[in-house]
């Protein structure tokens, strides 16, 4: 009787291990990949609806930013520094990672001088499969505070002007929604290997996905 108890007691610690390790992982799994150089969010937000239009001049709607995984940055092509520097790595750690489908969309802060074939001209000089996004100025103003996007007009001598804004780069899944936020310094090494451990986060109905 003894000898039974014992065996009834083991078998009972070790399916409450096993049961506490599935729950564990399983905790482990929603709160979402371990990331460098990025932050995945305990919550994914949703992007809202908007109507932009994309280098080619067709309007570019968040059901066309649901199709895929993507990079969203916010910038514009007359930045001297920090927007090329953060392009030029994007491509590299795009290419690096070798995410199938994995988008970069730059989002124009200055739609007053980025026209869609200027916008155009610039990103794809960084990568040929890069988009670009640009329209009107209150639709783009609120869809970069949907993001959480800082951007303000700065005027400078002698009649021109140049825009501060928040050099941040967000992840988004394939139903559209910010699922990681990427703050610099931005380092190819770590951005490409923060993609590849959030690639299998980045599709929909993805087990522990937000």
């Amino acid at each position: 009787m003894t000898s039974l108890r014992a065996r009834w007691l083991l078998l009972g610690a070790a399916l409450c291990a096993g049961l506490a390790g599935f729950w564990l992982a399983h905790q482990l799994d929603r709160a979402g990949p371990q990331l460098a150089s990025a932050t995945w969010l305990p919550q994914s937000r949703p992007v809202p609806e908007f109507t932009l239009t994309d280098t080619s001049g067709r309007s570019f709607t968040r059901q066309d930013l649901a199709s895929a995984p993507t990079l969203v940055f916010f910038g514009f092509t007359h930045c001297p520094d920090v927007c090329p520097t953060t392009l030029l790595k994007l491509a590299q750690a795009r290419r690096r990672a070798a995410l199938a489908g994995l988008r970069v969309v730059l989002i124009s802060v200055d739609p007053q001088r980025d026209t869609p074939s200027a916008l155009g001209l610039y990103v794809h000089a960084f990568d040929p499969q890069f988009q670009g996004l640009t329209g009107d100025p209150a639709t783009i103003a609120r869809l970069a505070a949907s993001f959480g996007v800082a951007m303000n007009r700065v005027e400078l001598p002698g009649g021109d002007y140049t825009m501060d804004h928040s050099a941040v780069v967000f992840l988004l899944d394939d139903a559209a929604r910010i699922v990681a936020i990427f703050t610099p310094p931005f380092e190819v090494a770590a951005l490409s290997g923060d993609l590849q451990r959030a690639a299998p986060y980045l599709q929909r109905g993805t087990r522990g996905a937000p």
